[in-house]
């Protein structure tokens, strides 16, 4: 059963101290109910984050033999435990002919079964979401309303941006902005409608001011980077420095594909890359993969206080190596549990390797 959450948007006007905000149309997404499990004057709330969710040709194929209920197996207690479970879906729901690298056009099945498993919200600013250009990400938008599916990061039009960027929800009694972007698209542009959220200071500047002004914790998922780069670089931190100026409490970042470093800038933590969730990559430190758990203190009269980071890391198994299909396996998972012992090898073999470039 979904966990239950409320757009905090349809409240803007309640929640900005006096600031008159515009007053939002008929919810284009629909809107959640309140969330009722909050439970005294002190709670933890637990936030889980996973990479980017890839929709490879052998992924689709495989997923059409076996289905899709291996991909998320070994983690689907977490992901269902949290209080809100977060995925990045690097592909448009564009329809048929469905394609795989380097244009992507993923089955509406996939998503659904992301929000069978228990993920809350699928971040979409992504370099992949204009692959078939914005027709495809029109209907991404439809088909993801259709399935009540909450998102974040692109919008239909100037009514639905201001309820889903930033995404606002209320989780046991605390009010948190999600603030999806992403550097850039592959396939041209969409600053205007259907719009994609961009790495572009002037454009997010009102959408930051949304979510620090209506909401008691801001998180922000930034699509950035250079892929297979496991240090962030300049231009990142530059960025991430502007982003906590402008009331960020936790920054997480994709698409480099592989885990990169964690940084705190004035006691907000940047876990610059997660890394992949989910793909057919071959590049083994493209299947070594982070999880991420944000705790929250809420305590009634005091100011939120959040807990160090901690990380659960995974292993993408490919079909035949642990199951039938694809699997994101914990890394501390017995070896008994490989099909295929080299397989298992090469894992405890970019294990090491990470921990030695001080990544682990």
């Amino acid at each position: 059963m979904r966990k239950l959450l409320l757009i905090l948007a349809l409240l803007a006007p309640l929640c900005a101290q006096g600031r008159r905000l515009p007053e939002p149309p008929p919810a284009k997404v629909p809107p959640m109910p309140m969330d009722l499990r909050w439970n005294g004057p002190a709670d933890t709330l637990t936030l889980f984050v996973i990479g980017d969710i890839m929709s490879h040709g052998a992924v689709r194929k495989s997923a059409e033999q076996y289905g899709y209920k291996t991909f998320f197996k070994y983690i689907e207690g977490q992901i269902r435990d949290a209080d809100l479970a977060v995925g990045n879906m690097e592909f448009p729901l564009a329809g048929k002919p469905y394609s795989g690298y380097p244009a992507f056009s993923g089955p509406d099945s996939y998503a659904a079964y992301l929000d069978e498993v228990g993920f809350d919200v699928l971040l979409t600013a992504n370099n992949h979401i204009l692959d078939k250009g914005t027709a495809g990400m029109r209907r991404t938008i439809r088909r993801l309303e259709e399935m009540d599916i909450p998102y974040t990061g692109i919008a239909l039009d100037a009514a639905s941006d201001t309820l889903v960027n930033p995404l606002q929800v209320l989780v046991k009694g605390v009010r948190i902005a999600l603030v999806n972007f992403t550097y850039g698209t592959e396939k041209g542009t969409s600053a205007r409608w259907p719009k994609v959220n961009y790495m572009d200071r002037r454009r997010l500047a009102p959408i930051m001011e949304r979510a620090r002004e209506t909401a008691d914790f801001v998180i922000v998922f930034p699509h950035w980077g250079v892929e297979y780069a496991h240090f962030h670089d300049a231009e990142q931190e530059s960025f991430a420095r502007w982003l906590v100026s402008e009331g960020a409490d936790a920054i997480v970042g994709g698409h480099p594909h592989v885990i990169q470093d964690v940084q705190w800038i004035d006691g907000v933590p940047v876990i610059y890359s997660l890394g992949n969730a989910l793909s057919n990559q071959n590049d083994l430190p493209a299947r070594f993969e982070a999880a991420l758990t944000l705790r929250i203190v809420h305590r009634f009269g005091e100011p939120l206080r959040l807990l160090p980071p901690a990380f659960d890391y995974l292993w993408c198994t490919k079909p035949g190596m642990v199951e039938d299909s694809y699997s994101a396996v914990p890394i501390t998972a017995p070896s008994s549990l490989w099909r295929v012992p080299e397989d298992y090898r090469n894992m405890v073999r970019t294990r090491d390797d990470l921990q030695a470039k001080g990544l682990l």
